[in-house]
C-alpha cells in the first residue's frame, strides 16, 4: 500500500509499504478518509525523537483519524461495515496492571500510533481492534471525527481538574491543545476561560469559541486581567498547555488560594517549579499523559453541539500534498490551528 514514510535520515516519502495486518476476531478494518497533522509528528518530522521515542526504521506518520468500516472480524457485534468512526490511537496490553487499574494510557508497554516503532495511519486502511473504534454521530463529518483525538487530551485534563459548575480556568497557550482543553473546560462546567498567548490571531478565533477572554500576555498582564474578572481573588483551575519553560514558572500566578493546576503541555527541557509559590496557596497540582476513557464523552458533546470543534480545522491537504502539508505544519501561519490530510 502506498503510505506516507518518515525515513531514519528524517525524509518524507509517499512510496509502497509492505505491511500485512490479519483480521483478528475482535478486530475492524478500516479505510482512512481524514488524518490530522499532530505536533508530534513535525516533531518526529523534525528531530527524529521525542524523549526515549527514536526513529531508528521508517515509520509512517499520522494518529488523529476517522474512515470508514469495510470489514469486521467474526466476534464484533457493535460495529458493521459502512460505519463511519473514529480510532483510539493507544492499544494496551489488556492484561497490565495498568490496564487492570483503569489507567490504561500508562501501560508501558502501549502500541501508539506513529510512536517509534509503530506504525501510523497515514495509508489506505488500517486493522483496529474494534474496542478502540468509536462510531461517529450522524451529525459529525470525518473531520470532525479527525479532531477527537486532539479534543481527548483535553477532556482528560478538565476531568483531573474535577471542575465545579461556574469555575473560572485559566488556559496557557493558544495551540491546538489549549483550544480543545478551552473548550472541554467550558463543556464540564467552568463559566468562563480566560486565554493567554502572545499570537494575537489564534486568540482573536478563541474569543470566537464561547465565553473565552484573551490575553495577550506580550501587551498585558495575565493576573492583572484574573484579578480584574475575580474582584482580586484568583481562577479557580490553571491549565498549563503551552509547554513553554517560561510560562512553567508562573502557573501559580493567577490561581487563587486553594486551587487547582493541570499541567498538560511537555516542555523540551526540565522547568522551574516553585514549590513555595504553590505552597503558600495550597494549590494542587496535577498531570495528564494522553487520556482514558473519554471518547465515548467526546462524541456525545460533538453530537449534541456542546462543543464544537470546526473552527478550529483551518487547513486541508490531499495525501498526495503529505509532504506539503507537514512543510506547512511544520512552519504554520499564526492564523492556523490545524491542518489534516484527506486520504
Amino acid at each position: 500500500m502506498q503510505a506516507l514514510v518518515l525515513e531514519p535520515d528524517l525524509k518524507l516519502n509517499i512510496r509502497e509499504i509492505e505491511w500485512p495486518e490479519p483480521l483478528g476476531p475482535r478486530d475492524v478494518k478500516i479505510k482512512l478518509h481524514t488524518v490530522g497533522i499532530c505536533g508530534s509528528d513535525v516533531h518526529y518530522y523534525q528531530h527524529g525523537r521525542i524523549g526515549p521515542f527514536v526513529v531508528k526504521a521508517p515509520m509512517v506518520l499520522g494518529h488523529e483519524a476517522a474512515g470508514s468500516i469495510v470489514e469486521v472480524g467474526r466476534d464484533v457485534k457493535h460495529l458493521k461495515a459502512g460505519d463511519r468512526v473514529c480510532m483510539e490511537p493507544g492499544i494496551p496490553d489488556p492484561n497490565s496492571q495498568a490496564a487492570r487499574l483503569g489507567m490504561y494510557n500508562l501501560d508501558p508497554a502501549v502500541r501508539f500510533w506513529a510512536t517509534p516503532p509503530i506504525h501510523g495511519v497515514l495509508r489506505p486502511t488500517v486493522v483496529h481492534p474494534a474496542d478502540f473504534t468509536f462510531k461517529l454521530p450522524d451529525n459529525v463529518s470525518f473531520a470532525e471525527g479527525a479532531m477527537v483525538e486532539p479534543l481527548a487530551v483535553g477532556m482528560h485534563a478538565a476531568n483531573k481538574a474535577e471542575i465545579k459548575p461556574g469555575d473560572l480556568a485559566v488556559v496557557m497557550g493558544a495551540g491546538p491543545i489549549g483550544m480543545v482543553t478551552a473548550l472541554a473546560a467550558l463543556a464540564g462546567g467552568c463559566s468562563r476561560v480566560i486565554m493567554s498567548d502572545v499570537v494575537q490571531p489564534k486568540l482573536d478565533l478563541a474569543a470566537k469559541l464561547g465565553p473565552i477572554t484573551p490575553v495577550n500576555v506580550a501587551k498585558e498582564k495575565l493576573t492583572d486581567v484574573v484579578k480584574q474578572l475575580t474582584n482580586g481573588w484568583g481562577a479557580d483551575l490553571v491549565f498549563e498547555c503551552s509547554g513553554s519553560p517560561k510560562v512553567a514558572p508562573t502557573v501559580f500566578d493567577p490561581l487563587r488560594p486553594g486551587g487547582r493546576v493541570v499541567w498538560v503541555g511537555m516542555p523540551v527541557e526540565p522547568v522551574l517549579f516553585d514549590v513555595v509559590a504553590a505552597q503558600v496557596k495550597e494549590a494542587t497540582v496535577a498531570t495528564i499523559f494522553r487520556y482514558a476513557h473519554v471518547y465515548p464523552r467526546a462524541l456525545a458533546l460533538m453530537g449534541s453541539g456542546k462543543i464544537d470543534v470546526k473552527p478550529l480545522i483551518t487547513d486541508k491537504f490531499s495525501f498526495a500534498d503529505s509532504k506539503k502539508a507537514f512543510d506547512f505544519a511544520a512552519h504554520m501561519p499564526p492564523t492556523s490551528v490545524k491542518a489534516q490530510i484527506e486520504m
